[in-house]
């Protein structure tokens, strides 16, 4: 099984960014995890760019959204809202065919955030019609460094939490692929 992480920040020392990697450092044997680190090299969404014009990072984005069985989501709140970066990589695949049917969930490296949730929730929920919001993992790794992040994970509970969010969303899958 192939996943696409996808990180809506774009600082290094992002903690979402850890978040997913930690996650994918224990996805086990059967599960791939290919994080997507890149969507602020993305240039900015047109209409007029869509179909032949379309550029070759986006189709090159939109390859990878296909050939993931699923994605997963995690970002900060900026002012409230999306990101930007993360707003353009979505607005680039409203109107293509690739993230219809993908099962999609979302995770958060904070307690708090809820007008993002709250956005991010109403969007991937308008993209795809198996986005699954109620397989959902939240952890407090505000103001921790990434070795910091690290550490927590290798707390059994901590773990444990992770691994049963990645065990449902891969049932997830397996139900929608059965469908």
């Amino acid at each position: 099984m192939k996943i696409l992480a996808i990180s809506g920040s774009m600082r290094k020392a992002s903690t979402n960014t850890a978040l997913l990697r930690e996650m994918a450092k224990r996805a086990g044997a059967t599960i791939e995890i290919d994080l997507l680190e890149d969507i602020d090299k993305l240039p900015i969404f047109s209409q007029d760019l869509e179909g032949d014009e379309t550029p070759e990072l986006v189709s090159k984005f939109a390859q990878k959204i296909a050939d993931a069985d699923g994605l997963i989501f995690a970002s900060p709140e900026y002012v409230h809202a999306l990101p930007g970066g993360l707003k353009n990589a979505i607005d680039w695949l409203v109107s293509r065919h690739e993230v219809i049917d993908k099962p999609i969930v979302l995770m958060h490296a904070s307690f708090g955030g809820e007008d993002l949730l709250y956005t991010l929730r109403k969007v991937l929920g308008t993209i795809s019609v198996n986005f699954a919001p109620q397989i959902f993992a939240q952890f407090n790794l505000r103001s921790m460094s990434i070795d910091d992040i690290g550490t927590f994970f290798s707390d059994t509970k901590n773990a444990n939490e992770l691994q049963n969010f990645i065990e449902e969303f891969q049932a997830h899958i397996f139900n929608t692929q059965a469908n």
